[in-house]
C-alpha cells in the first residue's frame, strides 16, 4: 500500500518544556513542513505551560488530548505524588483561555490514511502501549498508527497486514537514555522517519529553579530519564 500525502510532523509529551517545543519546531520549519499534529500531554512536569499552549495555537496545531492535559481540567489525577504537585503548580499560573483550548481537544482523530490517539485504541487517554497489538486495529482502514504517553521513540511493523505504529518519542521529557527532543515525520511516501532534536536544557531547568520547582523533576532531562530514573 502507497500513502501520498503531504510531509506530517508528529509531536507529543511537551509537558511545558518549551526550550524543547520551539527547536522541535524550528526543525520542522527548516524541513518545510506545514502540516503537525500533536498527540498531547502539552501541560504537566515542566512549567512553561502557556508558552507551549500559545504557540501551538498560534500555529493551529491540531492537537489531542493526553492524560496530564485530561488531569489539568478534571481534578483528578494518578497515584504519582510528583505529577499531582506539578499539576497543582501549573493550575496556579495557566491563563484561563488556554484552560478553555485544552478543553476543547478531543482525544483521538483519524485520517483516512493515519490513526492517532495520545494512549492507545482501548482507552485513548491512559493506555501505554510497549508492544502495539495490531488485533485492536485489525478493523481499521488506516496504514499508520501514532500514539504517545510512553515517552519512548520506536517504530513497530506488522509483516502480515503491512500496517505500522510509530511513538514518536516525547518532546519534553525523553525516556531513552537520550535528552534530545523526540519527533516523528511522514513522509509524502509514507514511509516514517524517527528524528532527534538537541536543545538548550539549562533554559528549561533555569526556568523552573525559578518557579521553586524540585530538582528531582528536571535533572533527568540532562540524561533522557523520566522522574525518579529509568531503571
Amino acid at each position: 500500500m502507497i500513502i501520498s500525502m503531504n510531509k506530517i510532523a508528529v509531536i507529543s509529551d511537551i509537558h511545558g518544556n518549551y526550550p524543547a517545543l520551539k527547536a522541535v519546531l524550528d526543525d520542522i520549519d527548516s524541513d518545510g513542513i506545514e502540516d503537525v499534529i500533536c498527540l498531547g500531554d502539552i501541560v504537566g512536569y515542566y512549567c512553561q505551560v502557556n508558552e507551549c499552549i500559545d504557540e501551538l495555537r498560534e500555529r493551529k496545531i491540531y492537537s489531542l488530548l493526553g492524560n496530564h492535559d485530561y488531569y489539568m481540567l478534571s481534578g483528578t489525577c494518578c497515584n504519582s505524588r510528583t505529577v499531582k504537585m506539578c499539576i497543582d503548580y501549573q493550575k496556579t499560573i495557566i491563563r484561563q483561555d488556554n484552560i478553555e483550548w485544552l478543553s476543547s481537544l478531543k482525544s483521538e482523530y483519524d485520517t483516512r490514511d493515519i490513526s492517532y490517539r495520545h494512549g492507545g485504541w482501548n482507552d485513548a487517554v491512559e493506555e501505554r502501549i510497549s508492544v502495539f497489538d495490531f488485533s485492536w486495529v485489525k478493523d481499521f482502514s488506516q496504514k499508520l498508527y501514532f500514539s504517545g504517553h510512553t515517552h519512548i521513540q520506536g517504530i513497530q511493523k506488522n509483516e502480515t497486514s503491512g500496517k505500522i505504529y510509530c511513538n514518536p518519542g516525547s518532546v519534553g521529557q525523553p525516556r531513552d537514555d537520550k535528552p534530545s527532543a523526540a519527533y516523528a515525520v511522514v513522509g509524502s511516501d509514507g514511509k516514517i522517519a524517527l528524528r532527534r532534536v538537541d536543545y538548550d536544557i539549562d533554559e528549561i531547568v533555569n526556568k523552573m529553579k525559578e518557579a521553586k520547582q524540585g530538582e528531582w523533576i528536571w535533572k533527568g532531562l540532562y540524561t533522557g530519564e523520566k522522574v525518579g530514573g529509568n531503571k
